[in-house]
């Protein structure tokens, strides 16, 4: 059943869309400064509202009224395109799904140590050299309970995971846009940070240069939004169209107020996580880093379950006949009235083998604001750029050369390479990274 209106695309998009790469856009407006950095911003919103258009359109094909439903990203692509840009898109999309579950997994372990260090001892906050408090075993701790949920049968079905997360999501960005506000209240920073247009602190240009194609990875990993299951009535395309405007516009309003009082509030000073920089009050502190930690668990799975039902549904075609992979076991928890569970013995190995992965993977690279600039820079382009404007020009029939197809692959041009110096800043930064990080001792 078709049941989605305007308004509720509209708040499926600004839910998905204001996650944990809002707490890094204070530090990317710092590195960009109050002028390039909120105009940077902008420029992605319009980028990102003009390809979201034109990905409206392709969701029936060959008509955008009147066609066939395209129910997922690549259902799209292989409709309007075919070919080898499925697989492309196929091999941009999971590789996203999977760099966003580690960069997850490297979020929640960072509250949950700073939550521990706040409980142990206050001063921990103010004298981390003192009370250092490893991620490593906090990422464990994550992984154990992915490992659990993950086994879940239908996971993807219970809806209030989803709301839970986007109202821990909405809350934590709330509070530390109130906690900047409150900092920039009482005179903190506001005049170094708008000194900070034309003084730069005391590193060498390249090093800024670095720092600045980074941070345009942060502002584009902020920028992914899915779409929503809408009714036919009014056409799917124009809802869509209407709840991308007010989404995204909404959105970017949000990100420039947390972005420039974040800059504001710490100026140079600006954390990579925004949250991190507040020492006072410790239990509004601690209820913003449980709300991005219960955010994560839940989105850790959204992200997941894709990756779970492409490799179990493409095993399951290849090996119909082999038992291990399509027998499912009923198992029978005591003292619940004989309610049970199914288990499937490739199910459990897969998916705990998944999460064994992402969480090492996290280990060695427990870098918040450089892993989220890399995943940024690796998927901006691709799905949020690319692939909405070759489905136009193909479903368009533009031909080559004309001013329209022109136009248009200018800006896809423009976008790649900006995605690609992008890339090479969070890649820069994480080179400098590992070289003082010692996996399982921070």
């Amino acid at each position: 059943m078709r049941t989605g209106t305007w308004v509720t695309a509209s708040a499926h998009i600004i839910t998905a869309v204001v996650g944990s790469g809002v707490l890094s856009l204070a530090w990317a407006i710092t590195q960009l400064g109050w002028v390039a950095g909120p105009v940077t911003l902008i420029i992605f919103s319009l980028i990102t509202l003009f390809t979201s258009t034109l990905l409206a359109d392709a969701y029936r094909h060959p008509d955008p009224v009147t066609g066939q439903r395209n129910y997922t990203y690549m259902d799209a692509v292989r409709a309007h395109l075919g070919g080898l840009k499925v697989r492309l898109c196929g091999l941009a999309q999971y590789a996203n799904l999977v760099g966003v579950t580690v960069g997850y997994t490297i979020t929640a372990s960072m509250c949950m140590a700073t939550i521990c260090r706040s409980v142990r001892r206050k001063k921990c906050l103010h004298a981390e050299d003192n009370c250092h408090v490893s991620t490593t075993i906090y990422m464990i701790i994550f992984g154990s309970i992915q490992l659990i949920l993950c086994q879940v049968p239908n996971f993807h079905k219970l809806s209030w995971i989803s709301i839970l997360a986007a109202v821990m999501s909405i809350t934590y960005s709330f509070i530390g846009l109130g906690l900047s506000v409150a900092k920039v209240a009482a005179g903190a920073q506001l005049n170094e940070g708008a000194e900070a247009t034309t003084t730069w602190p005391t590193v060498s240009e390249a090093h800024r240069l670095w720092k600045v194609f980074q941070a345009i990875g942060n502002i584009a990993f902020a920028y992914a939004y899915s779409t929503d299951t809408l009714k036919s009535s009014p056409a799917e395309n124009k809802t869509m169209k209407r709840a991308s405007f007010v989404g995204i516009s909404t959105t970017t309003i949000f990100y420039l107020l947390c972005g420039c009082v974040g800059y504001a509030a710490f100026g140079e000073d600006a954390p990579g996580d925004l949250l991190s920089g507040f020492h006072q009050p410790l239990w509004l502190l601690n209820v913003a880093n449980v709300s991005v930690t219960i955010h994560l668990i839940g989105a850790y799975q959204v992200f997941a379950q894709p990756i779970f039902s492409l490799v179990e549904s493409s095993c399951r075609q290849r090996w119909p006949e082999v038992k291990f992979v399509t027998t499912d076991h009923q198992i029978t928890i005591p003292f619940l009235g004989g309610t049970g569970f199914h288990v499937n013995c490739f199910r459990l190995v897969w998916r705990s083998a998944y999460v064994i992965v992402t969480t090492v993977l996290a280990m060695l690279l427990p870098f918040f604001n450089v892993f989220l600039a890399l995943i940024g820079a690796a998927s901006f382009w691709p799905l949020t750029v690319y692939f909405p404007i070759e489905m136009y020009i193909a479903r368009a029939k533009l031909p080559k050369f004309s001013f329209s197809w022109m136009g248009l692959q200018a800006l896809s041009l423009a976008c790649l390479l900006v995605s690609l110096v992008a890339a090479a800043g969070s890649v820069e930064g994480l080179i400098q990274s590992l070289k003082v990080y010692h996996p399982f001792k921070n």
